[in-house]
């Protein structure tokens, strides 16, 4: 993915080719955001009608994207909440900050007409919802995994479960409510009540035998 933090400042002197432009950046996903709010439909976004836009030639965008489906996955992500930092102290915690993000995340796609335009695009177009999926999606459910995983490893999570199976039970109610019921409320505190009733069901079950009652 393109960043727009990784600018450089010009330095004196000839140069091997030219400077990441943070400004440049900004401009091409701006371009790309007030074409959406004006009603493009995503299909007919061309390369030279963003360029237009942005002010820049095309070849500029090609030099930070290799189409128009890495553009606009990355136009999507600069909307997005930003990628939680883990605490660590726990798997609780852990999960905890990545329900959050997918709740502010069903926060936002709702305020926003744009977002909500945006994701519904997207779906119809099967080469940027792939893209999407490769770059957004897969990662952070690869970051999910490899939590649960450490869970079971270290005893605070029961090592019969299939981990996918697993994640979809943490997961589910929260994309539920995002994605599938907009009028469900995602209240402050909803993260930590689906992680402690899941967590509830998939603690390691003791190994002490259960006495059975004198006849």
């Amino acid at each position: 993915m393109s960043s727009l933090a990784d600018s450089r400042p010009a330095q004196d002197g000839p140069a091997r080719g030219r400077p990441r432009s943070e400004a440049v950046e900004r401009a091409i996903v701006e371009a790309v955001m007030k074409l959406l709010e004006d009603g493009v439909p995503l299909a007919e976004l061309s390369i030279e009608r963003i360029a237009r836009t942005a002010g820049v030639g095309k070849a500029t965008i090609y030099r930070r994207w290799s189409g128009k489906e890495e553009l606009f996955v990355d136009v999507v992500r600069t909307a997005e909440p930003v990628d939680p930092e883990l605490p660590g102290t726990s798997i609780r915690d852990d999960l905890v900050a990545l329900l959050e993000q997918l709740r502010q995340r069903g926060l936002m796609t709702r305020s926003s007409a744009l977002l909500h335009s945006v994701y519904a695009q997207m779906k119809s177009s099967p080469r940027v919802w792939a893209a999407y999926h490769a770059t957004v999606i897969a990662p952070r459910r690869r970051i999910q995994i490899d939590v649960l995983r450490r869970g079971q490893e270290n005893g605070e999570l029961r090592g019969d479960i299939d981990v996918e199976l697993m994640n979809d039970m943490f997961a589910g109610p929260m994309l539920v409510r995002t994605v599938m019921r907009p009028d469900a409320d995602l209240p402050a505190g909803l993260s930590e009540q689906i992680v402690d009733m899941v967590l509830e069901g998939l603690r390691p079950v003791s190994s002490s035998p259960v006495s059975s009652p004198s006849a």
